[in-house]
C-alpha cells in the first residue's frame, strides 16, 4: 500500500514537473517577444529554450516507457513551439561552406573583433595575422565589425585604418564610434563596415542609454545597378563583470555576499533585456524606412525568439536559420548554446550559403553568408 502511494506520488510531482517545464518551453519561445514590454523577466526564458527542449525530451523518453498517454504533453508543446525553434535549431540538410563565390553573389561577413586582439599585441602579436588571414580567405565583399579599435593615422597606433584596408583589399569604410567612450587618445572604439562596393551615403545612428552600445551605422552601397543598406550594430550587453561570470559558473546562496552577487547579475539581465528592446524599436523603425533592400549584421547580445532578434528580423531572413544547422553558437563562452551573432537579410535577397568559423581569435566565431538580390 505505502508503495503505490509512493509510486502514485512521484508520478504526479513529474508529471507537475512536466507541465512546468512545457509551460516554461512555451515562454522561451514566444514571451520573451510578446511581453517584453511588461514583463522584461520573460526574456530569460529564451536564453534557456535549448536547455528546456532537452529536458521536454528527456520526459518524453521517459514517459514513452512508464506512461505512453503522457507523451502527449511533450508531443503537443513541441508542436506548439515548431516555428520558433526553427529559428533556434534549424534542421538544414547541409551548413558546408564553400569559398568560391558565385559572380553574382555578395558574400558578407559579420564578426564581433574583441578590440582586434590591441591587448594582446605583444604577447600574441601572431593572433592579428591570424585574424587578418581568417578575412581574407573568407573574402567578403562587404564586411561588419563589432568592438573595433583603431586609430586614424600610422603615427604611434597599433591599429590604423590604413593598415585595415590594405591588409584586406577594401578601400571604402565607415567607421563609428563615440570619443567618450575611446579606448585610449590614440585609438577610438566602435562599429565598422568595409566594402569592395562604392559607399554613396553612411550614417551614424545613436540612441539610449547613450553608452558604448549605443552606437549603430548604416551605409548605402551599389552595386551595378543596384543600391542596398547595410546595417551594423551591436546592442546592448549584459555587462557582466569578471566576478560576475565566476559566480555563474559556481552560483550559491549560502552567505549574504552569494546573496548580493546574485541581486547585482540579475539587475544587470533586466537592463540588457529592456535597453537592447528600446535599441531594437528604433532599428526597426529604421529598417521600414530604408529606400533599399536592406542587410543588417551584428552582433545582438541575444538569442533567437527574444524580442530584439524576432523584432528586428520581422520579414526579414535570417541565414543561419536558411542554411545552417544545429545550435550554431558564436559566442565562445558562459554557454555553448549562445548564438547571438547575425545576419538578416530582404526576403528579395536569396541566401545561397552560410557559414561560422569556429576559430578562437576572439571570444566570437565570424560568420558569413553569400546572398543573391533577386529583382
Amino acid at each position: 500500500m505505502a508503495r503505490q502511494i509512493l509510486r502514485k506520488t512521484v508520478k504526479y510531482v513529474l508529471l507537475t514537473l512536466n507541465i512546468l517545464l512545457s509551460l516554461s518551453l512555451i515562454v522561451g519561445c514566444y514571451g520573451g517577444n510578446i511581453f517584453a514590454g511588461k514583463f522584461w523577466i520573460t526574456g530569460l526564458f529564451s536564453f534557456a529554450t535549448i536547455y528546456l527542449l532537452l529536458a521536454e525530451i528527456i520526459f518524453f523518453l521517459f514517459w514513452l516507457f512508464i506512461k505512453p498517454l503522457f507523451t502527449l504533453i511533450s508531443v503537443g508543446v513541441i508542436l506548439i513551439c515548431w516555428k520558433p525553434l526553427k529559428q533556434v535549431f534549424p534542421l538544414n540538410t547541409s551548413d558546408t561552406f564553400t569559398f568560391n563565390k558565385q559572380a553574382a553573389a555578395i558574400r558578407v561577413m559579420s564578426w564581433n573583433v574583441e578590440l582586434f586582439n590591441i591587448l594582446e599585441y605583444k604577447s600574441h602579436p601572431e593572433k592579428k595575422k591570424e585574424m587578418f588571414g581568417l578575412i581574407n580567405d573568407i573574402n567578403p565583399d562587404i564586411a561588419c565589425f563589432q568592438e573595433m579599435v583603431i586609430g586614424d593615422s600610422a603615427q604611434h597606433r597599433i591599429n590604423f585604418i590604413n593598415e585595415f584596408q590594405k591588409k584586406i583589399g577594401m578601400s571604402e569604410y565607415f567607421y563609428s564610434f563615440n570619443p567618450v567612450f575611446d579606448f585610449d587618445k590614440m585609438h577610438h572604439y566602435g562599429i565598422i563596415v568595409f566594402s569592395k562596393y562604392p559607399i554613396i551615403k553612411k550614417e551614424t545612428l545613436v540612441f539610449k542609454p547613450f553608452d558604448y552600445n549605443s552606437t549603430f551605422q548604416y551605409v548605402d552601397i551599389v552595386k551595378g545597378s543596384d543600391t542596398f543598406r547595410i546595417f551594423n550594430i551591436h546592442l546592448q550587453t549584459f555587462r557582466l563583470s569578471t566576478n560576475n561570470k565566476r559566480y555563474l559558473d559556481n552560483p550559491h546562496f549560502s552567505d549574504e555576499k552569494g546573496i548580493e552577487e546574485s541581486k547585482n547579475i540579475l539587475w544587470k539581465l533586466k537592463v540588457g533585456i529592456q535597453n537592447r528592446r528600446r535599441q531594437s524599436d528604433h532599428i526597426k523603425t529604421l529598417l521600414n524606412q530604408s529606400p533599399y533592400p536592406v542587410v543588417i549584421c551584428g552582433d545582438f547580445n541575444d538569442v533567437p525568439n527574444s524580442y530584439a532578434y524576432t523584432n528586428i528580423g520581422k520579414n526579414l531572413k535570417n541565414a543561419f536559420a536558411e542554411k545552417g544547422f544545429g545550435i550554431g553558437n558564436t559566442y565562445d563562452g558562459i554557454s555553448p548554446t549562445l548564438r547571438i551573432d547575425n545576419i538578416f537579410a530582404d526576403n528579395r535577397f536569396e541566401v545561397l550559403q552560410f557559414g561560422r568559423f569556429k576559430k578562437k581569435l576572439s571570444d566570437h566565431f565570424p560568420v558569413a553568408t553569400d546572398l543573391v538580390f533577386k529583382k
